[in-house]
């Protein structure tokens, strides 16, 4: 056993300050009061990445395979994550979504969304004709639609936050400016170290995010995914223009990508969000079209599984980069939703880069993925909706820590 006193040296590490992280170390800290836990941020704060740049939806689960790890963290994180604000009092606001087919032929699936929500125990989900949407949604434009009243919106800066005030109140150490460089996972204990950094643990939790599978590999695993970063552009719409939606709007997306479409988002702070796509990104962290990094670009080039997804959607990739650059094309596609809109009413928001996990046959990783060592876990893949499901992505993986070992 690591001594837990020494500041060298921890029970469990978690790398990675975002909501996953942040969450998982407070499921360790819960579960094992009387060990030391020490997160570990390489950014000067918490939830700089993923967690703070999405809109703040809390999904209901509707799209998620009946029996899926996202289907079944996601319909528990909402529990938990809805009792957790409204005890630390962090707004969450159940402002109702709907799921919208434009045209005729997107009618089956719709019908099969709402078949799959209703499965995975999604509350309340009801079929919307034409009446009904518009006394929703007056400004949509549809021919169908299924309402989802309990999909919410949340502060997950906020949240993670909140986690970090109650780590510390439990002992755990939460360090920002952490960068990892090194991982020694070779003996029965597991050795970290970056500059200024050298720490010693009995078990590693992985929850890099954007830089997940690097981590797994510095620590001596070899992991058949690989992380290929997609940048998610929004644009905002003018106060004035807000009421052009009272809820939030999304359209019935591609079953063939873990793609949403872009829609509208009422967020908490008031403002509504339009967007994102998803554009191939040339950086992990590669938040403007012009951001390049050599290491990152080349790692996924390098990846044959890379090659076999473009080869299969190189025509929705190029469109895709195409309204990037084009916001007429942007604003075309908003309005098979509400047709009202226009480019005038919209200025260039934030962006955020999707960690999406491949494979090496160049298939889109769908579900959470999860890799085990004897003194290691790695989070592989848990893009949206893994801010929803943190609370009971955290319960999960402690539940699979062994010290010395792991659950089989």
């Amino acid at each position: 056993m690591v001594t837990a006193g020494s500041e060298a040296t921890a029970d469990l590490v978690v790398i990675g300050g975002g909501i996953v992280g942040l969450a998982t170390a407070w499921a360790l800290t819960g579960r094992h009061p009387d060990k030391r836990v020490v997160v570990l941020e390489k950014e000067r704060d918490v939830a700089t990445h993923q967690t703070g740049r999405n809109s703040g939806v809390v999904h209901s689960g509707i799209y998620y395979a009946p029996g899926s790890l996202k289907a079944r963290l996601c319909r528990e994180g909402v529990g938990l994550l809805k009792a957790f604000c409204g005890e630390h009092g962090i707004r969450y606001d159940e402002r109702g979504k709907v799921i919208v087919a434009t045209v005729e032929s997107e009618l089956p699936a719709l019908e099969r969304l709402l078949s799959r929500g209703t499965v995975n125990g999604v509350p309340e989900l009801r079929r919307l004709d034409v009446e009904d949407l518009h006394r929703l949604e007056p400004h949509v434009r549809g021919v169908g639609a299924i309402h989802s009243p309990s999909t919410a919106i949340t502060d997950y800066p906020g949240v993670a936050r909140k986690l970090v005030e109650l780590l510390r109140s439990r002992g755990a150490v939460v360090r920002t400016g952490a960068l990892v460089t090194a991982v020694d996972a070779s003996g029965g204990s597991v050795r970290v170290r970056g500059p200024s950094l050298d720490l010693e643990a009995a078990f590693l939790v992985n929850c890099a995010g954007l830089h997940s599978d690097r981590v797994a590999r510095l620590s001596g695993a070899a992991p058949s995914v690989r992380i290929v970063p997609f940048r998610g552009e929004y644009y905002k719409i003018k106060p004035e223009r807000r009421g052009l939606v009272n809820g939030l709007v999304y359209p019935v997306p591609d079953p063939d990508l873990p793609f949403l479409g872009v829609h509208f988002t009422n967020m908490v702070t008031g403002e509504v969000e339009a967007g994102p796509n998803a554009v191939f990104a040339f950086a992990r962290e590669g938040y403007t079209f012009s951001t390049v990094d050599l290491r990152d670009t080349f790692e996924t080039v390098a990846f044959g599984g890379a090659w076999r997804l473009a080869a299969k959607y190189w025509r929705v990739g190029a469109f895709e980069v195409y309204r990037s650059l084009s916001k007429p094309a942007f604003v075309r596609s908003l309005r098979q939703l509400v047709p009202a809109i226009t480019g005038a009413d919209l200025v260039r928001g934030p962006a955020g880069v999707r960690a999406q996990a491949i494979d090496a046959a160049g298939r889109l990783v769908d579900d959470f993925a999860f890799a085990k060592t004897a003194n290691a876990l790695h989070v592989l893949n848990a893009p949206s909706p893994a801010a929803t499901a943190a609370l009971a992505i955290g319960r999960y993986v402690a539940e699979e820590i062994r010290f010395g070992t792991t659950a089989a």
